[in-house]
């Protein structure tokens, strides 16, 4: 980088993923209604805000507006700054590399290139590897004298000094969800996971009133939904029950609730009051990283914390609870025979768990798993390869070959994606949800109001076929008769319908069952 050089205009990029995901929205773009994001990117509006004053800043979410040839020639930026996961790292280069060519310094940052700083490094003129806050004042004021290095090691910092994030940069009325992250880190083991790689294993909290600052902002920029980003927010009940508490007095204050989702483990349905703490505050939806049934599987895994009480029971718990469960599954452990598809499939299609994100195990770098796996031969491929794909994998199974695994993968989700089974899971929910508290569930008519983009995704889902449309039929009618839980059954199609996208994507042809269930095509 030229010294002395002086940059005034600052772009930030959130790259397109390489491959669809359960948990983005591609398929708003594909049914002609434009970009949107299931979340709007903390990433890039974090970053904004450690940006000092008297830059100009553009932030980009290729997910909702990409960047084509032509928008990049005409950017008249200063200096381009790249943050992506490992399912953004082709794209990361594609735009490192368009940049640099005609001759805009390109700093990237972000989780793949902290946990893989080798294979980013090429491609940037600043790499910066791990967390930004403490390092941020340092690294604008080098590059605006034209003096930054070539690398810049972040720090796990206390996140009160963390900064409410630039929302109005953002494109918000294209996202459906907001973000607050509370917390960073997670204590737990599992191998094949890499948070902790990158967050460590101690969680750092923020105080309730900075979370509540943050909500303020997002609130005025009309978000009524919002994820709590937090690698594990209940792991720590004494923070997750005061931040609760302050969601659930600021709800009370205002005449429009704001309604949260988060991520958890499955041991928070052996905590009734926790429940009822969420239930209280408005977080109505838990992701939860199910993973498998077979217990030899998750202790092998050291994912324990799944080990504490019965799967299908502990999803019934919470589920009645009055709280939505969104299942991540994984298949492929050591443990795992071909007959675990059709065990799964079992249990998936008799519980309350209607959207499941399913994919192989991965074994990314800097992880046990990766290590273990490396030192047993048992590696083939990128980790990135197979992490941007759920129907791919970089490990050789132990227990079958695979072909095996991945034709079993493909089976197991066509067969629990079918319009019918489907369609049973989301009755199963309906049966399970608010069980425990019926009688203290809300029964106003909210979350029935359809928006012209979301009315698309559901005309073109019912396009695919007469069992879709029936099926959405059946559903809408099925929401107008619970009302308390119709916002939570609309979710459930509006992602069922990104869902069929991955699988379409992926290859999978739904109702094709290779496993010996029912499916309906």
């Amino acid at each position: 980088m030229e010294r002395g050089a002086v940059p005034k205009h600052l772009h930030i990029i959130n790259p397109a993923s390489d491959f669809p995901s359960y948990h983005s929205a591609e398929v708003y773009a594909a049914s002609g209604v434009g970009g949107r994001v299931s979340v709007a990117d903390l990433a890039i509006t974090t970053l904004a805000a450690l940006v000092p004053d008297g830059w100009r800043i553009r932030l980009t979410d290729e997910a909702i507006e990409p960047l084509d040839d032509g928008a990049i020639s005409g950017d008249n930026c200063d200096i381009v700054a790249i943050t992506g996961k490992v399912s953004q790292r082709n794209r990361m280069i594609e735009l490192a590399r368009a940049y640099r060519s005609r001759g805009t310094p390109v700093v990237i940052g972000g989780s793949y290139a902290s946990l893989n700083p080798e294979d980013m490094r090429p491609h940037a003129d600043v790499l910066v590897t791990g967390e930004a806050e403490e390092i941020a004042a340092g690294l604008f004021a080098d590059l605006a004298a034209g003096r930054a290095r070539r690398h810049y090691q972040g720090t796990r910092p206390d996140l009160a000094r963390s900064p409410v994030p630039r929302w109005d940069l953002y494109p918000n009325g294209r996202a459906q969800m907001g973000a607050i992250q509370t917390s960073r880190g997670c204590p737990f083991t599992c191998d094949f996971c890499d948070v902790i790689q990158y967050l460590g294993r101690h969680q750092r909290h923020k105080a309730p009133a900075q979370v509540i600052a943050e909500l303020d902002v997002l609130y005025r920029h009309g978000y009524r939904y919002i994820f709590l980003a937090d690698d594990n927010f209940t792991v720590y009940r004494r923070h997750a029950h005061a931040v609760l508490d302050a969601l659930r007095d600021w709800n009370g204050a205002r005449g429009r609730r704001a309604t949260f989702m988060t991520q958890a483990s499955l041991d928070v349905a052996r905590d009734a009051s926790l429940l009822e703490a969420c239930r209280s505050a408005s977080l109505e939806s838990l992701y939860i990283g199910v993973e498998t049934v077979n217990k030899e599987s998750l202790s092998a895994a050291g994912k324990k914390q799944n080990l504490h009480q019965d799967t299908a029971q502990a999803v019934e718990t919470i589920v009645g609870h009055g709280i939505a469960v969104y299942a991540g599954i994984i298949v492929g452990f050591d443990a795992d025979t071909p007959s675990i598809f059709q065990t799964m499939a079992t249990f998936i299609n008799t519980s309350p768990l209607p959207l499941l994100a399913v994919g192989a195990l991965v074994a990314p770098r800097g992880t046990p798993l990766h290590d273990r796996l490396a030192a047993e031969g048992r590696l083939t491929g990128a980790a990135w390869q197979s992490a941007n794909n759920p129907f791919a994998t970089n490990i050789v199974p132990a227990a079958m070959t695979r072909e095996d695994l991945l034709t079993g993968l493909a089976g197991l989700c066509a067969d629990i994606y079918a319009p019918t089974a489907f369609e049973t899971r989301v009755r199963h929910f309906l049966s399970a949800f608010g069980a425990c508290r019926r009688d203290r569930m809300p029964q106003e008519p909210r979350g029935l109001h359809i928006s012209a983009p979301d009315r698309q995704i559901l005309k073109r889902l019912s396009g695919r076929g007469r069992e879709e449309k029936r099926m959405i039929l059946d559903l809408l009618d099925a929401a107008v008769r619970r009302p308390d839980a119709a916002f939570h059954v609309l979710n459930f199609l509006l992602r069922y319908a990104q869902v069929r996208h991955v699988l379409a994507a992926g290859g999978v042809p739904i109702g094709v069952g290779r496993i010996g269930t029912t499916a309906t095509a």
